[in-house]
């Protein structure tokens, strides 16, 4: 399988190598704390600080060394062992071990009270380099895991970081919980005149559109997915799903998977019907009207699969009035 529309997507590129081994190796954070070369990845809100431009212009992401977080945070109480850089063009070294740090209000103020300069993911995500991306993204979707599974499922008791923060256990059973991803399907159907199909969801302005998705239940394929949420978004039976590629997604924690499809030989294009819950509006776009549509109707943003997956399709540039939406 050729790998090429994922390495466009933003949020899919790395140069980050998760280094799993050392995960379990006992004192890790110990070690990388009284290592000089140890750099360290500051999270506030899901948000991060940027480094000074260089002479080039390029923008970073600011990786600091453990000595230069504030006191309240030289101990934190959650980090998380994201793995070894792997770029051979940036200020850290090929190898350098890199920890992302989640920072209460305190520490966060301490180290940069100007809450302008902490930025998220989306804001940033397709200006960064491979590394940088991956990073962001990795740390994020972790974080967000801790965040909601600070206690067993089981009995309830509080868990126990373990494993660089890739476990949590129980102390009471010693069962362990390991991250969790959801996964969704996010689909561009077209019909035989090869127009695509946009929805404008419930939570949106009227004038945003974007592709349809859906999360994948238990026990079900990612293609029945496919075709099961695209009826019940739009009251359409579509066929021939096929898969073009994948991007994470740590909004809070989700893996879109982009699919292709096409609206059934025996399906009539204008029988749309929007579930009227999550999608209010439906409309088919020719390539031109998707383009004239530019001055009025807001797209997916630039660090989603859905912007990329429209542009593969329109092959052009999506209208300047694009923002962000949706994955």
């Amino acid at each position: 399988m050729s790998f090429t529309f994922t390495t466009r997507l933003p949020l899919s590129r790395h140069a980050i190598d998760r280094d799993h081994l050392s995960r379990g190796v006992p004192g890790l954070f110990d070690q990388l704390w009284a290592d000089a070369a140890t750099r360290v990845l500051p999270v506030w809100h899901g948000k991060i600080l940027l480094a000074p431009k260089d002479h080039t212009g390029a923008v970073h992401l600011a990786l600091l060394s453990p000595t230069s977080l504030p006191m309240s945070a030289q101990n934190p109480s959650l980090r998380v062992y994201l793995g070894r850089s792997l770029s051979t063009d940036l200020p850290e070294a090929f190898g350098t071990q890199i920890v992302a740090v989640q920072l209460d209000d305190a520490a966060a103020v301490g180290l940069e009270s100007d809450s302008t300069r902490w930025v998220g993911l989306r804001t940033v995500a397709t200006v960064l380099d491979d590394r940088d991306a991956g990073l962001f993204t990795e740390a994020l979707g972790v974080l967000n895991w801790h965040a909601s599974h600070a206690h067993c499922p089981r009995c309830g008791a509080a868990t126990v970081v373990e494993e660089g923060g890739w476990v949590r256990r129980c102390p009471v059973d010693n069962s362990q919980v390991f991250p969790r991803t959801d996964p969704a399907v996010i689909v561009l159907i077209t019909d035989a005149d090869d127009r695509i199909l946009l929805g404008s969801n419930a939570m949106w302005e009227n004038n945003r559109y974007s592709l349809l998705a859906g999360f994948v239940e238990p026990g079900e394929a990612l293609e029945s997915a496919v075709i099961r949420e695209m009826f019940e978004e739009s009251g359409l039976r579509v066929t021939d799903p096929a898969y073009v590629g994948s991007q994470p997604w740590p909004f809070p924690a989700s893996v879109m998977c982009g699919f292709t499809a096409r609206l059934a030989d025996d399906q009539p294009a204008h029988d749309l019907l929007p579930d009227g819950a999550e999608i209010l509006a439906l409309r088919w776009f020719s390539r031109q009207e998707l383009q004239d549509a530019g001055e009025w109707m807001l797209l997916p943003g630039p660090s989603s699969i859905a912007h990329a997956m429209i542009e593969r399709w329109l092959g052009a540039p999506l209208p300047a009035a694009t923002e962000l939406i949706r994955p």
